[in-house]
């Protein structure tokens, strides 16, 4: 018998380290690649696949080509973040009809020096992870809505990035223990 290939078990990592929780968002992912060769076009994705162009993905795609020049300097690489707005999601967060916003997911790189045309998705808290940590970000959303529009007081819940495990985590106000494809639209 042929010896297998070795499969070395995962480091665990420790719970109670660093997480940052943000706002998540009701919309849809949408990446952008900037590609090192500035003659090369941008191209825009969504979760899990590119976008053709003319396709439109709720208008992201032409949203990245009519902002190409400002989302070059983001720098050569992936950047992830969420598209939202009237359209967008079953929220809307009370935008003016036709008023879309791309906020970044990467707060530990992108705070004041980034494009104008893009946002960052709000920090709630930082810290070692509890449970307390966790339900004091959701009871600041529901006494006070959303960050990212402010007023609007449905927003849909928050994202619990685990530093040291690099994994995310997200906790809706609503439904939370229903599986998506089963909730329905309010």
């Amino acid at each position: 018998m042929r010896e297998p290939e070795f499969r070395e078990f995962a480091k665990i990592s420790r719970l109670s380290r660093q997480v940052i929780i943000t706002e998540k968002i009701d919309g849809t992912n949408g990446v952008v690649y900037v590609p090192d060769n500035p003659d090369e076009p941008l191209v825009s994705g969504s979760r899990n696949r590119w976008i053709p162009p003319g396709e439109g993905h709720f208008g992201f795609e032409q949203w990245v080509v009519a902002h190409t020049a400002e989302l070059r300097t983001l720098g050569p690489g992936y950047h992830y973040g969420e598209w939202w707005g009237p359209g967008v999601g079953r929220r809307g967060y009370d935008l003016p009809k036709g008023e879309k916003r791309w906020s970044l997911f990467n707060v530990s790189r992108w705070g004041t020096d980034r494009p104008d045309c893009c946002g960052v998705v709000p920090v709630i808290a930082r810290g070692l992870f509890t449970t307390a940590l966790v339900e004091e970000a959701l009871d600041h959303l529901r006494a006070r809505g959303s960050l990212a529009a402010p007023g609007f007081m449905r927003p849909e819940g928050i994202v619990i990035y685990h530093a040291q495990g690099n994994v995310l985590f997200k906790k809706t106000l609503e439904n939370d223990d229903v599986p998506k494809g089963s909730q329905e639209t309010p």
